[in-house]
């Protein structure tokens, strides 16, 4: 099936550029200080991204792909056939790739993406690689309700399709309701493939958002350039720094953009002060044990029907269902 730039439907709901101002000065003003992570996700972020993945600290990515190469025929076999795959934040879709080449009589594959351009590149290769397979993909933000696109023909049930641990950025209160929204996307019969990431030795959680090639800290601060860019703002980003620690209480990372020394920056017609190392909240990435995950599934209505881990048990991808309910 061939698909062309036109053919990307674009969610109307999705946050216009102009309500960034609206959004970077409600943040800042907030004590303390906090921007959304969705605002990390422009071309350049979502380049950037691509790049932490390739980092040797980074763990996630390695661990998933390595447990997706083994367990994609167990995993499509649990979805059973003709399912409509949706995919919250398709990013590149490398994972993807895997598990389509399982699937048993796919109906469509529904790429769901806030940053056009990487969801173009992604769909451009899929259309080609995959060129019997129905692809839809929706540029959209997937944390708001989505118009997903009607399917050529009935799926036995649409799967949501959510890898890479995206769900630890959330806090546990918000996870629920998305949780929550995604069980009613999927419908009755549906259900939800999700990355989770393990507690594990702290070194090594910290070590994966503080490479040493500084990867991850450009990211970081792409936010701020991302504001100068689009809404005119004046950071001036050697006067910031990335921050990144994981808490063992809240069994969480916690991203900071900090101030090195005290500064005034225009924000629209408001100037925002910051005084010597005070800091921006940008990023939660929270880490679960099996049990963890499972206790928050059951507050959104969900339960764990199957769990995959990779040999030393870093990383899981979880299959969930309504609970007490299982997949037909």
């Amino acid at each position: 099936m061939s698909v062309q730039p036109g053919d990307i439907r674009d969610d109307d709901r999705r946050p216009p550029v102009n309500e960034l101002l609206e959004v970077a000065q409600h943040g800042l003003g907030l004590k303390p200080k906090r921007l959304p992570s969705w605002l990390f996700y422009d071309e350049r972020g979502s380049q950037l991204f691509e790049r932490i993945c390739e980092q040797p600290e980074y763990y996630l990515t390695r661990c998933e792909i390595a447990l997706m190469e083994v367990h994609a025929g167990s995993i499509a076999d649990t979805l059973g056939s003709e399912v409509r795959l949706v995919e919250y934040g398709s990013g590149n879709a490398h994972k993807t790739h895997i598990l389509l080449e399982h699937l048993h009589a796919p109906v469509s594959y529904v790429p769901v993406e806030i940053s056009p351009e990487p969801l173009r590149q992604s769909v451009e290769r899929l259309a080609g690689e995959f060129p019997q397979l129905p692809l839809q993909p929706l540029c959209a933000d997937f944390s708001k309700p989505l118009r997903l696109p009607i399917p050529p023909r009935a799926p036995r049930r649409t799967v949501l399709y959510f890898p890479g641990s995206t769900i630890g950025n959330f806090e546990n209160h918000d996870a629920a309701v998305l949780l929550r929204k995604m069980r009613n996307e999927m419908g009755d019969a549906g259900g939800i493939l999700i990355g989770v990431d393990l507690k594990k030795d702290p070194a090594l959680i910290e070590a994966a958002y503080n490479d040493r090639a500084g990867v991850t800290a450009a990211f970081t601060l792409n936010m701020l350039a991302r504001l100068n860019r689009e809404i005119g703002s004046d950071f001036e980003l050697s006067g910031f720094a990335h921050r990144a620690h994981y808490n063992p209480m809240a069994g969480r990372i916690e991203t900071h953009i900090v101030s090195r020394h005290e500064q005034q920056v225009k924000v629209g017609r408001a100037h925002v002060s910051f005084r010597a190392d005070e800091a921006i909240q940008v990023e939660y990435s929270c880490k679960y044990s099996l049990e963890d995950f499972a206790a928050l599934a059951a507050r959104a209505g969900l339960a764990v029907q199957h769990a995959w881990t990779d040999p030393a048990r870093m990383f899981s991808v979880q299959y969930l269902v309504r609970a007490g309910t299982v997949a037909r």
